[in-house]
């Protein structure tokens, strides 16, 4: 095993809640290392082509996402937008209702990929891609170590606490947090981009909400190796049938891009302290540590409580993004990039200030979050 190194806080994962996590605990000061399997971030939302940044408000006229969630949003559009800019939020004081656009964009991929890398790098955070943890070192409930390996081999790695942004709850249950799966599993999926005399545009192949009925072919955990390897067979095949297809309608039609990991959606999640549901919708929480509205329907607005992303169990273990802790109808609300951008930042900022979550001085991060821009509640946006 190669010579352990010391690092305050890992982030395991570099989607858009491990960026987020990783970004906060660096502006705190903290030294920050970033693991993530692939070689750019974004995860689902730039690999997985997944490329909707989702709204930023409640539909219904009010900006609910602020901080980090939307500096990153600003920054996939640095230079344009792909489709569905709002000009009435980004470009002026313009009409914003239930029945106007809602804050929401349609991304480049590379492009957000690169600057994301970008302005981690220039914040201080080691990146160190091509990285899987494969297991940890708990004691007396603390995450002491973390094993991980690439083409090194295997490393330990020292830590003072963990944000888990993998995803599927990796690093909680390898430490023995308590995780529940989400038992419906997920529809095939393959979104791809073509080009043809309009331009490069994206194909939403494959259904995205796993809930639709009746249930539409193999449903897949995304939890088992060759389970997700067959899946990705499956979408390979799908995206080829379809885009064949397309071509033989239109010839200009090109296939260039499709996604390099499997479009999964809700695989595992952490059991937190407590568990978000849509009847929270409008509830005022005490330890809100920002807001986020339904990308589904317009009107509801859910602050998320601290406690739904840590165990007392694990005391130096965060979670961030989709595997938060919620029921399963409010998961597929959650797992979104605005959700994962909230959640990351608040997960990196309480890293940065503590190594036990569960006697955290919540006051303490809603104060941090807040001087960085975050909106804790309902209220101080209706007036």
């Amino acid at each position: 095993m190669n010579p352990t190194p010391h690092y305050d806080i890992a982030v395991c994962g570099g989607g858009f809640a491990g960026i987020a996590a990783a970004l906060s605990a660096a502006r705190e000061g903290r030294r920050v290392i970033l693991f993530e399997k692939e070689y750019l971030l974004g995860g689902l939302g730039t690999a997985g082509l997944v490329t909707v940044y989702l709204p930023l408000c409640d539909g219904c006229g009010h900006q609910v996402s602020f901080g980090i969630a939307e500096e990153l949003l600003r920054l996939s559009i640095t230079y344009g937008a792909d489709a569905m800019y709002p000009g009435n939020w980004l470009d002026s004081d313009g009409p914003r209702g239930i029945d106007h656009h809602r804050f929401m964009v349609q991304y480049n991929p590379h492009i957000f990929a690169i600057l994301a890398e970008k302005l981690l790098t220039e914040s201080g955070v080691d990146i160190l891609y091509g990285s899987y943890v494969v297991g940890t070192a708990v004691e007396d409930g603390r995450i002491t170590t973390l094993y991980v390996e690439n083409k090194s081999g295997r490393t330990a790695y020292r830590i003072r606490a963990v944000v888990d942004a993998t995803g599927d709850a990796d690093i909680a249950q390898f430490a023995g947090a308590p995780t529940a799966v989400f038992g419906r599993g997920n529809i095939l999926a393959g979104w791809y981009y073509y080009t043809d005399e309009g331009g490069n545009k994206l194909q939403m192949l494959g259904a995205a909400d796993n809930f639709q009925e009746p249930p539409a072919g193999t449903r897949y955990t995304g939890l088992d190796g060759a389970e997700i390897s067959d899946m990705v067979r499956a979408s390979h095949e799908m995206t080829l049938r379809h885009y064949l297809q397309k071509k033989e309608q239109n010839p200009s039609a090109s296939l260039s891009t499709i996604a390099s990991i499997p479009q999964l959606r809700m695989t595992r999640r952490i059991v937190g302290e407590h568990e978000m549901t849509e009847g929270d919708d409008h509830a005022c929480f005490a330890d809100s540590v920002g807001m986020v509205g339904n990308w589904k329907r317009r009107g509801p607005v859910y602050e998320i409580p601290f406690r739904a992303l840590y165990s007392k169990k694990v005391k130096n273990l965060i979670t961030a993004g989709r595997c938060i802790s919620t029921d399963d109808t409010m998961w597929d609300v959650m797992r979104v990039i605005p959700c994962c951008a909230v959640t990351g930042q608040a997960a990196g900022t309480a890293a940065a200030l503590s190594e036990d979550f569960s006697t955290l001085n919540v006051k303490e991060l809603q104060a941090v979050l807040q001087n960085r821009g975050v909106v804790l509640h309902e209220s101080e946006i209706l007036g």
